[in-house]
């Protein structure tokens, strides 16, 4: 304590000397010596309050006074959260704790100043509120029976078929009928990859107009050549099943078979001889003439159940070729190569076999497992053979409760649709924790707790998103559980900073001035504002946005635009950035590369070189554009008298790479700035000041 120290020693010299003078007449002998000579102590100082300050700030009597009623609570929280708000302001709060005993610079005389570094809460992102306010909503049986367009041919998940793209928002849209813009669900729904088989089959949804299905297949002879009407009821990788009124038969193509061609359901108008091979009768794809003409709704009949001891007998007792045979057998899968055969308990020499299943149906054909196959039987192979084209496989236990036929595996899913006030879409700038990502972060139940969500977020973040680039922002959704109150749906906004992922809690550090007059500390309401660089900066993006404006409303409407988006001056076509001074509120910087600002309006550049139009992009910045911005987002700045009010602002600039540049403005009248000093000059101005109205073309 500067001032007490000083007076302590000079009232122990007092007592001294006045033992044996009048008082004060010692001094008389003292030339120029004054008897109460001033003490000053003028600093400039700065300071960022510490947790214990914001704590003393909080119980400061002055500022409770001066809190009252209406902020006490404000104010308490100040001392609790450590940080300022717009209900208990810095400006209104810091004076008295600097004029405090607590504070170690107290004694500070006038004229002195002290730069405050202190943290504020700001708002979250709208989007923040926007999407932890989602309602939660999970797919019904009825749901997936409308997807699937039918009550019994349907399975209780999404498909990429049947997709959660292709159907939820018409869903949404019927659930959420009076949805305002900007709502927001979360669906849960199940979803499966592969794509089921059912009995009834084929699409009906185009049948041929007079189309009438023939009655020659059950009287098929070798060698005839034939003229059928048929439905595609089966299919495997080298030929399908052509059914009609009397009967069915397989029509083989061979490697030449294009599977993708045809669809169950198909109707088909065939002429095609008729041959046989390994004792079953069956169309020669390769001389074959085959249009397609619709697609009908076709419904399976009921299969013959063939047992070990049936399938030893067709093998045995055949002995003429054969039409296909709709049939079902049981028994264990056994791989061998490219070979899946189905052992038949009470078969001596029979067995069953996948005839170039496709990939779908293989998959449900693993090696050792007990299955119910159910398809066409279509011809012996190697005398003990019996091929089926498989239409389905389910597990030997039993068929499934439902009508679809291949078993499917689904996973729980989440996903966030929002409304823009005519349609439902997906949120693609937010990740929604799945069942699955709870489960792999070790929690018993699909929620998160306690100070779970700031540990291992970042950790999901960093694996989710490997590629992410500095300055890079998610949203997160997770529900979280508190006890007593359940589990509901939180929304954290995180950024990248190159290394990490961390949370925008919404605390922002800020520095202003106080100044000390007449004994009073008083705020001084210079700022300082950084504009980080990067896409989605809340701050970045107000500013660069306003610059935006100030150029359309300034420069090229003057030219002749007549929409911020119409691209013929120096702003483009998104209307969100500008090449006059080569501000971007997309990107949050200042694009200085000359190519740019040739290439987006060449008439505005012409004839000079790149240097030449650097320099003009800087001043155009510095003397126009950033000091028209400033005075739309700080349209309540005024000049304090006495105090040199000075807005300093952190910003980045990109040449190809990104650099970072301070530039500072007073205020000299309501919301009026004027140019002091920029760091990407030498010594802070330019060497030669142009004529901005020259180039306003």
């Amino acid at each position: 304590m500067k001032n007490s120290i000083i007076t302590g020693l000079m009232l122990s010299g007092i007592v001294v000397m006045m033992t044996g003078c009048d008082d004060n007449a010692w001094n008389d002998n003292l030339d120029g010596f004054d008897g109460n000579p001033p003490i000053t102590d003028i600093q400039d100082i700065k300071y960022t309050l510490t947790d214990a300050d914001y704590a003393s700030i909080a119980s400061n009597s002055a500022n409770k006074a001066l809190a009252g009623e209406s902020e006490k609570d404000a104010l308490a929280a100040v001392g609790k959260q450590h940080y300022f708000t717009d209900d208990a302001p810095a400006s209104k709060y810091i004076p008295a704790f600097l004029a405090s005993s607590s504070f170690k610079y107290y004694t500070l005389s006038n004229k002195s100043s002290i730069k405050v570094t202190y943290n504020i809460g700001n708002p979250l992102p709208e989007e923040t509120g926007r999407l932890q306010s989602a309602q939660k909503y999970v797919v019904s049986d009825v749901d997936y029976q409308a997807a699937w367009g039918s009550d019994e041919d349907f399975i209780e998940a999404y498909t990429p078929e049947v997709s959660p793209s292709s159907k939820i928002p018409a869903l949404l849209a019927e659930k959420f009928a009076d949805a305002a813009t900007g709502d927001c669900v979360i669906v849960n729904y199940e979803y499966s990859d592969q794509e089921p088989i059912f009995q009834q089959v084929g699409g009906g949804d185009d049948p041929a107009t007079g189309f009438q299905m023939s009655s020659v297949i059950g009287t098929l002879a070798e060698g005839e050549t034939v003229d059928i009407n048929g439905v595609v009821t089966a299919k495997s990788t080298n030929g399908m099943i052509i059914t009609d009124l009397t009967g069915s038969i397989f029509l083989y193509a061979g490697n030449s078979f294009d599977y993708d061609a045809y669809n169950i359901g198909d109707q088909l108008v065939i002429s095609s001889e008729v041959s046989s091979y390994n004792k079953g009768l069956q169309l020669t794809g390769s001389s074959a003439t085959i249009e397609v003409a619709g697609n009908q709704e076709y419904t399976y009949p009921a299969p013959a159940v063939l047992s070990g001891a049936d399938l030893d007998a067709v093998v045995a007792d055949r002995t003429a070729p054969a039409l296909a045979e709709y049939a079902q057998i049981t028994g264990k899968v056994v791989v061998s190569g490219n070979n899946i055969n189905i052992e038949v308990a009470g078969a001596e020499n029979a067995k069953g076999g996948a005839y170039y299943a496709p990939d779908d149906i293989k998959a449900l054909l693993t090696d050792g497992s007990d299955v119910t196959m159910t398809g066409y039987f279509i011809a012996i192979a190697g005398g003990r053979y019996c091929n089926f084209v498989v239409t389905q496989v389910t597990a030997a236990a039993g068929a499934p409760a439902k009508a679809p036929v291949v078993p499917v595996t689904t996973v729980n899913l989440n996903a966030v649709y929002s409304y823009n006030g005519s349609k439902w879409a997906e949120v693609t700038d937010a990740a929604i924790l799945q069942p699955a990502d709870y489960k792999e972060m070790g929690q018993r139940y699909n929620n998160l707790e306690g100070d779970q969500p700031a540990r291992i977020l970042p950790i999901y973040l960093a694996k989710k998103f490997p590629y992410a680039a500095a300055d890079d922002s998610k949203y997160v959704l997770y529900e979280y559980y508190v006890s007593g109150s359940g589990s509901s749906y939180r929304c954290d906004q995180y950024i990248f900073d190159g290394a990490e992922w961390t949370i925008n809690n919404g605390v922002a550090t800020e520095t202003a001035q106080f100044v000390k007059s007449d004994g009073t500390w008083k705020f001084d309401p210079s700022v300082t504002i950084t504009l980080p660089a990067g896409k989605g900066q809340p701050l970045s993006t107000l500013y660069y946005q306003a610059c935006v404006d100030w150029v359309y409303e300034h420069v090229d409407k003057p030219l002749g635009s007549d929409n911020i988006k119409s691209g013929k001056f120096y702003v483009t076509t998104y209307g969100n950035n500008e090449y006059y001074s080569g501000t971007s509120a997309y990107q949050g910087n200042v694009d200085l590369r000359p190519a740019a600002a040739i290439q987006k309006y060449p008439a505005g550049y012409e004839g000079m070189s790149d240097d030449e139009i650097v320099e003009l992009m800087k001043q155009r910045f510095a003397y126009q554009v950033m000091p028209g911005a400033l005075a739309a987002v700080n349209a309540d700045a005024v000049p304090v008298p006495g105090v040199d009010v000075i807005y300093t602002i952190n910003f980045a600039i990109y040449t190809g790479s990104t650099s970072e540049y301070t530039i500072i403005y007073r205020v000299t009248g309501p919301a009026t700035f004027e140019f002091v000093e920029c760091s990407w000059w030498d010594g802070g101005q330019p060497a030669e000041r142009l004529d901005l109205d020259k180039y306003m073309k």
